[in-house]
């Protein structure tokens, strides 16, 4: 029996290959070709070069004993002392906790909060109706937290006179006025409230771009099948979505050691610090205010290295349940 021509051992189809390979050209000459759209890269490659990837030559600070200054190149190197120091802190252990605890809560209500709101305003076939509920949902994400903090203070109130605290002692909800601000119990469920209130709308605009993309002749059918709404979005909806719904969680889980800095500097105060303070806050205070600057920067190593750990593990796990989803 005659055996079958190996196509990557036959040097007549060698050339041809390699043609469609390159598309008919050499890279060289698709490269000049298309220079006027290589040009439009140049600017984001410098700009990553210069404010991402140059200051990372500052991480070495981490093993060494800076000072402000001295040289990073000439500063004495110290190992992995800072690093002992960093977990050897009480203090750091407690950030990390409410850096996690905070991050981990808006993960969880966070990303699910958007999805139902997209699919609940997918649903609403009055026009202008819909367009009010989409801009007055999109306007908290455009307003400072410098200003949703001041917002969050009047309404929770400094004193006893906070609007909330009316409104709940007249509803009956409590008897008397609660400074939340001030209790350190409160202020987990302050900041997610807070974060989803701003973040819901402007994180629903990706979800319904992926929904108005689902063909919506699928639809119909499933209308002639005597599918329901809610059989419409669970059978339909949400597996068209999917990938979106992955390669956000995926992103959303990169932040997982990392806080909303804003959010903790400015509704923190003395008697909610214990819950408020953050890795952030904790990065300001060593690396400005005590001028700890090894110290702070081995902290943030640990922080972005956990981070990258975590959406590794992630993306493996999601690429493991489903080979066709992921982000790499």
């Amino acid at each position: 029996m005659k055996k079958p021509h190996n196509l990557l051992q036959n040097n007549e189809l060698k050339p041809q290959l390699l043609k469609n390979a390159g598309g008919g050209r050499p890279l060289f000459q698709r490269f000049i070709k298309e220079l006027d759209y290589q040009l439009m890269v140049i600017p984001g490659i410098i700009f990553f070069l210069i404010f991402c990837y140059y200051p990372m030559l500052g991480l070495i600070m981490a093993f060494q004993d800076f000072q402000l200054g001295n040289a990073i190149i000439g500063s004495p190197w110290v190992g992995l002392k800072h690093f002992q120091e960093l977990f050897s802190d009480t203090q750091f252990w407690n950030v990390l906790r409410n850096t996690v605890c905070i991050s981990a809560f808006n993960l969880s209500f966070g990303f699910v909060a958007p999805i139902i709101f997209a699919l609940t305003l997918n649903e609403i076939k009055y026009l202008p109706y819909k367009k009010f509920i989409q801009t007055a949902s999109y306007l908290p994400y455009f307003i400072s937290w410098v200003v949703v903090a001041s917002i969050m203070t009047i309404w929770l109130g400094t004193d006893y006179q906070g609007i909330i605290n009316i409104a709940l002692v007249k509803m009956g909800i409590i008897k008397e006025p609660i400074l939340f601000l001030s209790y350190p119990e409160n202020y987990y469920a302050i900041a997610v409230i807070s974060s989803i209130w701003k973040g819901v709308g402007w994180g629903s605009i990706i979800y319904l771009a992926a929904i108005s993309s689902i063909d919506q002749e699928i639809y119909e059918a499933a209308t002639v099948d005597g599918a329901g709404r809610f059989r419409k979005i669970w059978n339909i909806t949400l597996p068209s979505i999917k990938p979106t719904m992955a390669i956000l969680l995926i992103i959303s889980c990169g932040g997982l050691f990392r806080g909303n800095f804003d959010q903790s500097y400015l509704l923190m105060n003395n008697f909610n610090m214990s819950r408020s303070d953050i890795l952030e806050t904790y990065l300001l205070r060593y690396g400005i205010n005590l001028a700890r600057f090894s110290m702070s920067t081995a902290a943030s190593f640990f922080q972005s290295g956990v981070n990258l750990i975590v959406v590794l593990l992630v993306n493996f796990i999601i690429r493991r349940l489903d080979s066709e989803q992921g982000l790499f």
